[in-house]
């Protein structure tokens, strides 16, 4: 199955237009499936008084609220239908989440018809209930939350009408950047374990490897914040990778989708033709006469491997030979 990868832009538009297609552009180059934007009124989704998180401190300062900051974020109607267009002319499928309901109605009428349900919100009862209504895919990210509120959100997306069938639950950690030891990537596995669900990883850790490792432990989707420049202003841009990063990475993922293969154990078309030069037949230890036995001093095991196999060794000793064999010679039977 063909990892989703979604480029997660989300708000490192910081507002501009300009700068959200040249995202949408670099999304495109490096090949992944979807890139993601964030649906919102800052009316909706925050408290004037509301603080920031530690790491949008950290990027943003501390002199303005929360509220200000998602305030300069917020794309119009308009301006999806603009991005919508501009990802249509690159190939790329756009997606948002929509972080109200009014904003989920807003992508359903824009043609959106699957849904994201951001970490915040899994402990949103009124807000479940109205994406599940819908009955559409639904990706629910599980970041905060431990197997019991997950199992809450997900019997309230399956009472409103979306089967569980249609929901991947991403793991995630909120942190930004999110540290190595707090990643526990085998998460992933006990939700899909726990739930029956396919799963996925939207990953906030700096650079690529746990993406790809969470690909190789079984992954449907990877959802990865992108920027242009780590060092633009704004709350996710030194959180996110570059694009010539974005591209590693979705070129790795996909070196992994091949090489997980289907599980067969069996020789493959490209290392048949290493068969006889790497493994070993019965030889001729020393000159063997017509009619003399073989046995364990006059045998003896080399390549290549195009004689009689070294498995039938025990069938061997004791039959006489039926011609003359020189050393290193190729045992017939």
């Amino acid at each position: 199955m063909k990892v989703l990868i979604i480029a997660e832009a989300g708000v490192n538009h910081n507002g501009d237009m300009n700068l959200a297609r040249q995202l949408i552009d670099a999304a495109s180059d490096a090949g992944v499936d979807m890139v993601k934007f964030q649906t919102f009124t800052a009316d909706k989704l925050v408290t004037e008084q509301a603080g920031k998180a530690d790491y949008q401190k950290q990027s943003t300062g501390s002199g303005e609220s929360q509220y200000s900051m998602i305030r300069r974020l917020e794309l119009s109607r308009q301006m999806h239908v603009d991005l919508i267009e501009h990802c249509k002319l690159r190939g790329i499928e756009f997606f948002s989440t929509g972080f109200d309901p009014e904003s989920v109605d807003m992508l359903v009428d824009l043609g959106i018809d699957h849904f994201k349900v951001p970490s915040g919100e899994i402990t949103n009862l009124p807000y479940l209930r109205h994406v599940g209504r819908y009955g559409k895919p639904t990706i629910l990210s599980t970041g905060m939350a431990d197997l019991g509120e997950i199992e809450d959100a997900l019997k309230v997306l399956e009472k409103a009408g979306t089967s569980r069938d249609l929901i991947t639950m991403l793991h995630c950690n909120t942190e930004y950047p999110t540290p190595m030891a707090d990643v526990n990537l085998r998460a992933m596995s006990s939700m899909r374990d726990a739930f029956g669900v396919a799963v996925g990883y939207s990953d906030h850790t700096q650079g690529i490897e746990v993406p790809i490792a969470a690909v190789a432990l079984g992954a449907t989707v990877i959802e990865k914040h992108f920027t242009l420049d780590r060092n633009l202003p704004g709350p996710d841009h030194q959180a996110s990778l570059e694009p010539n990063e974005l591209k590693a990475m979705v070129e790795a993922i996909r070196n992994i989708e091949q090489a997980l293969g289907d599980g067969i154990k069996r020789p493959t078309t490209s290392e048949a033709k290493n068969m006889f030069v790497a493994r070993k037949s019965l030889v001729a230890a020393s000159i063997i006469r017509a009619g003399e036995p073989f046995t364990e001093s006059n045998l003896t095991v080399k390549r290549p491997g195009m004689g009689v196999s070294p498995m039938r060794w025990d069938e061997v000793l004791g039959r006489r030979a039926s011609r003359d064999f020189s050393i290193d010679e190729l045992i017939e039977l």
